[in-house]
């Protein structure tokens, strides 16, 4: 095995080719964007998906909401942390089974969302109009993520 160091013009290629850096570059920039248009109601771009995985009509259990989101269930349980400091959610023990855990949106929970949604529409509505074929886009994501 060989100490050299990758040629740079292999980095070029990577930077220009690679699909991760592209699409983690594509997240970082519109979590910008979305945390941006949340921020007078308090939450994230993040927080407003977990919000949306928790509105349901019944409590979900935390590893439905971790499969929603693609998520490990120590992440949903920390990322639920601070909307729950914040009264947005509740957590309960499951009745069904004593181990697990259900989340449940607060009435406030229900309200930050209800104001939330109408930016979200807008935002997304301004993004879709600024590429081309999102509708492509989103079905390749979706390939990507169920893979």
């Amino acid at each position: 095995m060989s100490n050299q160091p990758a040629a740079f013009a292999q980095t070029l290629h990577v930077r220009d080719h690679c699909l991760c850096l592209h699409t983690q570059r594509a997240a970082r920039a519109l979590s910008r964007r979305f945390d941006e248009a949340f921020r007078p109601y308090g939450i994230t771009s993040g927080q407003f998906s977990l919000l949306n995985g928790l509105n349901r009509p019944s409590p979900p259990t935390i590893g439905a909401v971790a499969e929603l989101l693609a998520m490990d269930r120590s992440t949903v349980t920390a990322n639920l942390k601070p909307l729950e400091r914040a009264g947005l959610i509740t957590v309960a023990v499951d009745a069904k089974d004593r181990r697990g855990r259900r989340v449940d949106l607060t009435d406030a929970g229900r309200a930050v969302l209800a104001q939330a949604t109408p930016v979200w529409i807008n935002e997304h509505a301004a993004l879709e109009t600024g590429i081309n074929n999102g509708d492509t886009l989103r079905t390749a994501l979706l390939q990507l993520g169920a893979g």
